[in-house]
């Protein structure tokens, strides 16, 4: 019975680009009053991927939660992806994630064969990254939506945030771009099967080989791709550094399906979000309106970031490509000269 669920047709948004925008969410938490704790190593002012206490000097926890509407139809995938881009905001950190909650609300009406399958994507996934699911919380809901609260840990003196990019760092993706046009252009019947495959493969792929490898090397700075695309995230990296970034966009892996379907305007909602939020800092130069698009795409479940030190970029480079889905060496940081925070090259 739950093949006959069409979860997405339940949605008004699809995965990450049900974010709230980058700049709505910080005029939503301007003015808030902060609480300062020593051992609150990255809090929410920071604009960072998840929280860091330090509980000793060898450990600290690191707490995130996501959750989001269908992004897939079939309830099994769409547990999968929702929890594998819950799990990535930990690996963002540096951090290994251990335990996790269940967040779900679901229709009164969806099958309980529908709901078992989407907890059981999510088991699953939790499982492969070494996880606990230890309970939860549901609610009743028009419109489905699901993810986890998760608990992981690093070392306080290895903690990676999205503000310690420095002049002369070397920017590696890890992901293709293109997630988000895939997902939306999907629920009116214009994207082929083999990018659709292509699509939930991305993005149910684990950050962890990514973060296992990244923690290696002399990684400075880290975010994960996700609702507030390349560029609003590198916006965020930029502007919490203070550095300026240059963006060779030939280098971007863009998935081409989707960056035709960019070129045709099927383009999802969250797009013009992160451009209004993310564009008065960016120098686009002559880079086609269309990649352009693609740079502010709201990925779901997207590869990880990194600002890696110069003299280790190339064997980080090496030791990524075939390792992770598309190993991309994209950018350099250089130091800030006021004005634009983002160049992109051809």
């Amino acid at each position: 019975m739950e093949n006959e669920v069409k979860l997405t047709k339940l949605a008004n948004c699809a995965g990450c680009g049900a974010k709230v925008g980058a700049g709505v969410l910080a005029q939503l938490l301007g003015g808030m009053k902060v609480r300062t704790d020593p051992n609150l190593l990255v809090g929410f002012d920071k604009s960072d991927d998840a929280s860091v206490y330090k509980v000793s000097d060898e450990l600290a926890l690191v707490q995130t939660v996501d959750f989001f509407p269908p992004i897939a139809d079939d309830p099994y995938t769409f547990g999968a992806i929702a929890a594998t881009n819950a799990l990535s905001d930990v690996y963002a950190m540096g951090g290994e994630p251990k335990l996790a909650l269940n967040i779900m609300a679901v229709p009164a009406d969806l099958p309980k064969e529908a709901v078992h399958n989407i907890l059981r994507g999510g088991y699953d996934k939790a499982y492969e990254a070494g996880v606990i699911i230890t309970g939860g919380h549901s609610i009743l809901d028009n419109e489905p939506k699901y993810g986890l609260a998760v608990t992981g840990f690093v070392h306080p003196e290895k903690v990676l945030t999205n503000s310690g990019a420095k002049d002369g760092d070397v920017l590696i993706l890890t992901k293709p771009l293109g997630i988000g046009i895939l997902t939306t252009s999907a629920k009116v019947d214009m994207v082929s099967e083999e990018a659709q495959k292509l699509a939930v493969k991305l993005m149910t792929t684990l950050n962890k080989t990514a973060r296992d490898i990244m923690v290696k090397y002399r990684v400075h700075a880290c975010t994960d791709v996700t609702g507030f695309a390349l560029m609003g995230h590198t916006c965020e990296m930029a502007q919490g550094s203070d550095v300026e970034i240059h963006i060779n966009t030939n280098a971007i892996d863009l998935i081409p399906e989707a960056l035709e379907l960019a070129r045709m305007g099927l383009l999802p909602e969250g797009m013009y979000r992160n451009r209004s939020f993310a564009e008065p800092y960016v120098d686009a130069g002559e880079t086609e309106l269309a990649v352009q698009d693609m740079l502010y795409d709201p990925q779901t479940s997207g590869g990880l970031l990194m600002a890696v030190d110069a003299s280790d970029a190339d064997a980080l480079f090496e030791e990524l490509n075939g390792a992770v889905p598309s190993a991309q060496r994209i950018g350099v940081v250089k130091k800030y000269r006021g004005g634009k925070r983002i160049f992109l090259h051809q």
